[in-house]
């Protein structure tokens, strides 16, 4: 990237070449998770963020899992394609388009039905023609979950496609949002983020989070850049310093609420924190502890409720621990308290929201109807607010 671009022109389309200062592991021996603290050096690039706010990470792709595509396409890398989403001026080398610019996962019907067309080998064109029959779309679509782009060249080796064809198949290499778990105020020229490393195993291959293992594995502390820019988030903590806030933030969801509270205590706001966690263990998946302990210490974080699920023999989550403390919360939240979410979608935000409008219906002395009345209007007013993925 040119020195010559001047700092206010950093962005999604022309990201920063940072460098990363830290890459730490936070949880400890024995934890089934791998979550990481990094630290990204902003200084020289005239990107402003708040707390909140998401840094948006380019990553690239392995460049052992690039060398066998290469190896099964049977080219060299240096074929020039022209990925027509890409929307290219020129034509790139194919080895350049696989590491940085296309997602090497996910294939679709599209891809099945091209090597159906190409495949010369009788078993192999019976295989496809039967994941393409009308009656096997669960099949496919079962089939395609645990496949990436790769096996399916190795799985269908007569079906021989130009750079071309595969090139054209492939989606582009989105970037990666991770809310930012620092404040500028605190940490100036820096952004923190909080990171599950992701890494598991599909259809007897070793699978990882593209952006989470860049980070991780492949970005040398201090050398290597790291394409980032900021993205500009509706979430934030109040305005207004004397409001008290409520956090829920288990897991990674913990990151923009360190955020909160490095922002509310340095600008010397008023109002009451007060912050629910979980995770598997306490003895290994206390994202921050040391931290949250000299906050509670010091009297900026008013409560801390955790609910570490795999230390019992039934599992405890933070709807739980929101339960329990149901009548305290309730008069939080009356004196207008601004509640937030951060963290998985699919369950434990719904979980979560659950227990809220079960909280307000029964502390509250309302009706179902008036209770997701009252929800509603906490989301109009921005005291409800959730960051979820």
């Amino acid at each position: 990237m040119s020195d010559a671009v001047p700092p206010s022109a950093y962005s999604k389309d022309r990201p920063f070449p940072a460098r990363l200062l830290e890459n730490r592991l936070l949880t400890k021996p024995g934890s089934a998770k791998e979550t990481r603290h990094f630290v990204v050096d902003l200084r020289g690039s005239g990107l402003h963020y708040k707390a909140g706010d998401s840094l948006g990470v380019f990553p690239s792709n392995r460049p052992e899992e690039v060398d066998e595509i290469l190896r099964r396409l049977g080219a060299s890398g240096d074929e020039l394609v022209s990925p027509a989403l890409l929307r290219l001026a020129e034509p790139v080398r194919l080895r350049d388009a696989l590491a940085d610019r296309l997602a090497l996962s996910k294939p679709t019907r599209k891809i099945i039905e091209t090597l159906a067309g190409k495949a010369t080998h009788p078993d192999e064109r019976a295989r496809l023609a039967g994941l393409l029959a009308p009656e096997a779309r669960d099949v496919l679509a079962a089939f395609l979950e645990h496949r990436e782009f790769v096996d399916l060249l190795a799985e269908f080796p007569s079906a021989k496609l130009t750079a071309q064809e595969l090139a054209d198949h492939l989606r582009k290499l989105m970037p990666r949002l991770y809310s930012v778990a620092s404040s500028a105020r605190v940490h100036p020229g820096e952004v923190h983020l909080t990171v599950a490393v992701v890494r598991y195993e599909t259809n007897h291959r070793e699978r990882v989070g593209v952006c989470s293992t860049f980070l991780a594995d492949r970005v040398q502390v201090g050398a290597t850049p790291v394409p980032v820019f900021v993205s500009d988030s509706h979430f934030g903590p109040p305005a207004d310093g004397a409001k008290d806030c409520i956090m829920v933030g288990p897991g990674t969801g913990i990151a923009p609420f360190r955020a909160f509270m490095q922002e509310r205590v340095a600008a010397g706001a008023s109002g009451r924190n007060w912050l629910f966690f979980g995770d598997q263990k306490r003895n290994t998946d206390f994202l921050y502890e040391e931290e949250w302990a000299d906050q509670l210490a010091h009297g900026h974080l008013a409560r801390l409720d955790t609910a570490f699920s795999r230390d019992q023999l039934l599992k405890i989550y933070v709807q739980d621990r929101m339960r329990e403390a149901a009548a305290e919360l309730w008069a939080w939240l009356k004196g207008g308290a601004h509640f937030y979410v951060c963290g998985d979608a699919k369950r434990m935000a719904r979980d979560v929201d659950v227990a809220l409008h079960e909280i307000v219906a029964e502390q509250g002395g309302y009706t179902h109807d008036q209770a997701v009345d009252y929800v509603k209007q906490m989301k109009r007013d921005r005291r409800y607010q959730r960051d979820v993925y």
